[in-house]
């Protein structure tokens, strides 16, 4: 039997039609391919790996750039192709690596300026696998090698240091500052109280004090878990030969001082423009305060008593007012009360007995001032020595008693604070307590005639013009636009 064959995958040269047929196959097997392969290099070329950073350091200057260098572009810190763009609190960043293990860092432009370990320490590179496909991560940078607080230290991660080296132009000398900022920072768009406080070494970090630290950060965060608001703090290094000429405006013949004018006067207008301007802050002065222990709460009484303008709150922690004889007392008790304040007296039962006698002599200058007792907290633990150790674990109540309701702007029992005008008898410019200091209110300065001499906006924390006033009294009235009118009397002499 015989079979006859017919194979029309090779036909013969012969048959024009079937080999015309063939060669339409080849080429739509040849178009299909190259399609194929195109689609193929286009989806990889599509491929993207994105990186979120959802959280970055406290301390990370304010406008940072932030960069993601690696293998994708030969290490490059300082690639302007790989900056993250900033959206609200977090930062991303989208490449089209090629496919295999992905290593990288995070700089702020510079291998000086690279992401650290939690403690600030160097870290290994990161590394992702990636495959072709798209690929989302979020990481969270934990420090920078140029930004860490010693490496070993007890300073809580919301503890930075702001500056190694600020310029202070008053006394043509430079300082460490350092800063806490509350836990929700971050991850917030809330502006907070801010408490300025001396000898900063010893605030924060075991291994930069004297003879033990404060531990601040740890107090205001476990009170920060227990629900207080928050509060900024800014610490200022004392300036070691330099300390006691700084922390009293009054010269001890034997010890020296001299220098705390200027010391004030750049806390006030250096220090504290560049923290409000730099940081989500209050500005108020019911909203900012000042405290320091010894020498430190000789300049605090002073701060607070000269420049009642600015601060509202004092702690005064063992304060050495013997450095300066009866002129603390004096000067308290020879500038009245501008506005509400409180002030926190704090010494202990083994210190000298001179330390409770001349503090006690200086709140009893509060009232003559024109304090109220309620403005005042005087309190002497007779287990309490001189020692960063007492200060300790005194500081959370005193931080809770002076602050209790600063962002409220209720008293105690819930009450309104009233309206009232700093200073009185006005000068050129006057400030208002009482109000938001965020809030925009309207104001209105009505004469004794009748006569309205003001009627505008501005916001709480700013400064009212009254320079253009005649001698006389005026009602002055602020309300946040549909709440009820506050009213205060004002004296232009």
């Amino acid at each position: 039997m015989h079979f006859k064959m017919k194979y029309a995958f090779f036909p013969n040269p012969a048959d024009t039609t079937r080999n015309s047929t063939t060669e339409l196959y080849m080429k739509l097997i040849k178009n299909a391919l190259t399609v194929l392969v195109a689609f193929a290099w286009l989806s990889v070329a599509n491929a993207q790996l994105t990186i979120n950073v959802t959280s970055i350091p406290f301390n990370t200057p304010p406008g940072a750039n932030i960069y993601v260098v690696g293998n994708f572009n030969n290490w490059a810190p300082g690639d302007a192709t790989k900056i993250l763009a900033h959206n609200g609190a977090q930062y991303s960043i989208t490449l089209n690596p090629a496919p295999g293990t992905v290593e990288f860092k995070f700089t702020r432009g510079s291998w000086a300026t690279v992401e650290g370990n939690a403690t600030g320490g160097v870290i290994p590179n990161r590394t992702t696998s990636y495959t072709g496909s798209p690929k989302t991560i979020n990481l969270t940078i934990l420090s920078w090698e140029d930004q860490g607080v010693g490496g070993n230290g007890t300073a809580a991660p919301n503890v930075v240091i702001m500056d190694d080296d600020f310029y202070i132009p008053q006394l043509n000398r430079n300082r460490r500052i350092w800063l806490y900022l509350p836990p929700d920072y971050q991850t917030t768009t809330k502006k907070y109280p801010v408490l300025y406080m001396h000898d900063g070494q010893n605030l924060f970090d075991v291994n930069t004090s004297f003879s033990g630290e404060w531990e601040v950060d740890e107090s205001l965060n476990e009170l920060f878990q227990n629900g207080d608001y928050g509060c900024i703090v800014v610490g200022i290094d004392n300036g070691g030969v330099y300390r006691l000429d700084e922390y009293s405006p009054w010269v001890n013949p034997q010890y020296g001082g001299g220098q705390g004018d200027d010391y004030v006067d750049f806390m006030v207008n250096t220090l504290k423009p560049y923290i409000d301007a730099n940081y989500r802050t209050l500005p108020g002065r019911q909203t900012t305060g000042t405290m320091g222990s010894s020498m430190g709460g000789l300049i605090s009484m002073y701060a607070f008593s000269e420049r009642q303008d600015v601060f509202s709150k004092a702690g005064i922690f063992s304060p050495a007012f013997w450095f300066a004889g009866n002129s603390p007392a004096n000067h308290v008790a020879t500038h009245p009360k501008q506005g509400p304040a409180r002030v926190y007296f704090l010494a202990g039962g083994e210190e000298p007995d001179y330390v409770e006698q001349d503090m006690q002599q200086v709140a009893n200058a509060m009232t003559t001032a024109g304090f109220s007792a309620n403005e005042k907290h005087f309190l002497v633990p007779s287990d309490g020595q001189h020692s960063e150790w007492f200060w300790a674990r005194e500081f959370p109540d005193a931080y809770v008693w002076l602050f209790q309701n600063a962002i409220t702007g209720t008293t105690g029992g819930g009450k309104k604070e009233p309206l009232e005008i700093f200073p009185n008898p006005a000068g050129d410019w006057v400030r208002l307590s009482g109000v938001d200091p965020d809030g925009k209110l309207q104001i209105r300065v009505i004469g004794a005639d009748g006569k309205v001499w003001r009627d505008s906006t501005q916001t709480g924390s700013q400064p009212m013009w009254t320079g253009d006033l005649p001698r006389g009294f005026y009602v002055v009235k602020a309300r946040v636009k549909g709440q009820a009118w506050k009213t205060a009397k004002l004296i232009r002499e």
